[in-house]
């Protein structure tokens, strides 16, 4: 097992090798550096960047506006999603609306949300919340509903009040689909807080990507790309640091089907 993934880490890095020397030879002869810039000067421009301390400062209010709206429209998804998982008549009244809701692009409502919150930090928080929630919420209500009828029928017939139910048998049950929103809701966490900066911000990624963008500096706009892509990649990585402690029996099944 340890040397598959020893290979595995030698062909990404190969493989990244392979793409990153291509662009660099690729450019100002099969395509115009003004446009794809160069591997070397991205490097460089995220270096002074770093140095100077940019990165940090607005990574920093990027990382508040996603993980907060995470945290708030993770919890208000899983409250919701359980609720109505349980609550059947409320989830049938309320399911085309919800759908409605869902299917909207959350995206639309920046303009909205900036008539109702201003310009502030705590407009990007809502937006991101709102995109969050549907996510978690749908797998969550889903979860719920998968769980089996029969668990409960029986522990209903040893006694058990909604409580008991709810915390014996839903919710460890319905803990797999509720992760899995969590980690597709990563993404579209920092999709909400970017968004939020490049329609009105004076700060962040988002408007550190729309200054170079604004300036035609290519360079500057695929480092602040980078920048962006190594903050999802940390955030993933947490998400699922969590799953592990939460279920650490996939984490060994995983192990187990892997050395078969």
């Amino acid at each position: 097992m340890t040397e598959r993934r020893t290979m595995i880490w030698v062909m990404r890095a190969a493989f990244l090798v392979f793409v990153l020397g291509a662009w660099e030879l690729s450019s100002g002869r099969l395509a115009s550096e003004f446009f794809i810039s160069r591997p070397t000067l991205i490097a460089d421009q995220f270096w002074t960047w770093l140095i100077r301390g940019v990165i940090f400062y607005h990574g920093a209010i990027t990382l508040l506006e996603a993980v907060a709206g995470f945290f708030l429209g993770g919890a208000l998804g899983m409250i919701m999603g359980v609720w109505l998982g349980r609550a059947q008549t409320t989830a049938e009244v309320l399911d085309p609306f919800i759908m409605m809701f869902y299917s909207l692009p959350k995206v639309a409502l920046a303009p909205l949300f900036v008539l109702w919150f201003g310009i502030g930090i705590e407009m990007k928080i809502y937006l991101t919340a709102t995109i969050v929630f549907f996510l978690v919420f749908l797998n969550t209500y889903t979860g719920v509903r998968a769980v089996s009828r029969e668990l409960i029928a029986i522990l209903k017939l040893m006694g058990a009040n909604e409580r008991h139910v709810l915390f014996k048998v839903v919710l460890p049950s319905a803990i797999t689909w509720v992760f899995a929103g969590l980690r597709l809701s990563v993404p579209y966490a920092l999709i909400g807080a970017i968004v939020g900066e490049l329609i009105a911000s004076n700060r962040g990624l988002g408007y550190l990507l729309a200054d170079s963008a604004g300036q035609f500096d290519t360079t500057g706009v695929f480092a602040a790309l980078i920048a962006i892509m190594i903050m999802a990649f940390f955030l993933n990585s947490t998400i699922k640091v969590v799953e592990i402690k939460a279920m650490p029996w996939r984490e060994q099944s995983s192990r187990r089907e892997m050395s078969i």
